[in-house]
């Protein structure tokens, strides 16, 4: 495009300055409460969650119209680079929980409480669940933890009157004592396990459960068995829904896709390619463009302070040329 028809394209797009944003159109979808995933279940229509670890992803999320919010805890690894989930602390959590629900409007919100804010203790586990609600904005907490959490989910639940998901299977938090990151029921006693803690969360008063990384037929016996929604990953397709992190499902995270993941995109490489042009065309000076992502004086002002700039300090303006030499340069 040449250099006019880019400053006719500006005009004509009356760009305003970047802060003072305009309203981010509105997606027309109502808002989800746990009466529609209530109704969804009841339904039999599959329930759609994806995670969200800030405002632009809350925001495609929220346009996508899905169901479910998950902040999840995940972020540790995928948006803050630690090596495993256990390291990120309440506060950083509900600092991301904050920015999700401000680009959140439809979609129910789910954020997961962090390794260490609710194993020692009902009363912990309530303070914190009460915390990510009232500064983190959430609609509900999530604990990764089968039946031996059991009396700080009722406390939740019952105490609080937080809504609380839970999370069987593989739970990343708790991965080490796991074996690592390994699919759990594998074996009949440790399916018979799944089953056992699925049904004591359901009665501690968790209204929808997590089913991560556990065979299908497992999956199915726990969602069958229970009265609540079921959401899986990797966990087949019988559960009431599905979850994925959505840095894995558009190609944002480097390491590794775990197998259950699909990709629905492959935004990793792109956008290096977009930094990679940016480089270049600063380099060269293409960018930016006088007239399309420039701001201008009045044309009065302007030759008053061009006329002024000559008198004060020598130079004519316009005279700066970053092409690897500069033509002129001034010291003040």
């Amino acid at each position: 495009m040449s250099r006019s028809s880019l400053i006719a394209a500006a005009a004509k797009q009356m760009r305003m300055y970047s802060a003072r944003p305009t309203a981010r159109d509105t997606t027309g979808h109502p808002k989800v409460t746990i009466q529609t995933i209530k109704k969804l279940y009841a339904e039999q229509k599959p329930i759609a969650m994806m995670t969200a670890y800030d405002y632009p992803t809350a925001v495609a999320c929220d346009r996508a119209g899905i169901d479910m919010v998950l902040v999840g805890d995940s972020l540790a690894m995928v948006a803050l680079g630690h090596d495993d989930t256990a390291q990120i602390t309440m506060d950083e959590m509900i600092h991301h929980s904050k920015a999700v629900a401000r680009g959140s409007r439809s979609p129910f919100i789910v954020t997961d409480l962090p390794f260490g804010s609710y194993q020692s203790d009902e009363r912990t586990a309530v303070e914190n669940a009460i915390r990510m609600v009232k500064e983190g904005r959430a609609e509900a907490v999530k604990l990764e933890a089968g039946r031996r959490a059991a009396s700080k989910i009722e406390a939740i639940v019952h105490g609080a009157g937080i809504p609380v998901v839970g999370h069987i299977g593989l739970t990343p938090q708790t991965a080490v004592a796991l074996g690592g990151f390994r699919v759990q029921g594998k074996s009949l006693a440790s399916a018979q396990s799944l089953v056992d803690d699925a049904l004591a969360l359901q009665e501690s008063g968790c209204f929808a459960m997590v089913l991560e990384a556990m065979p299908s037929l497992v999956a199915e016996t726990i969602t069958r068995l229970l009265r609540v929604p079921t959401i899986g990953i990797g966990a087949g397709s019988a559960t009431s829904g599905q979850v994925l992190v959505l840095s894995d499902m558009v190609g944002l995270f480097d390491r590794f896709t775990p197998k259950f993941c699909q990709s629905f995109g492959d935004l990793g490489p792109r956008m290096a390619e977009a930094v990679e042009e940016y480089k270049k065309d600063v380099r060269k000076g293409a960018f930016p463009v006088e007239g399309v992502h420039t701001y201008a004086m009045p044309a009065a002002a302007e030759e008053r302070w061009r006329a002024y700039v000559q008198q004060q300090f020598g130079f004519e303006l316009g005279g700066l040329k970053h092409e690897g030499t500069v033509t002129s340069t001034v010291q003040v």
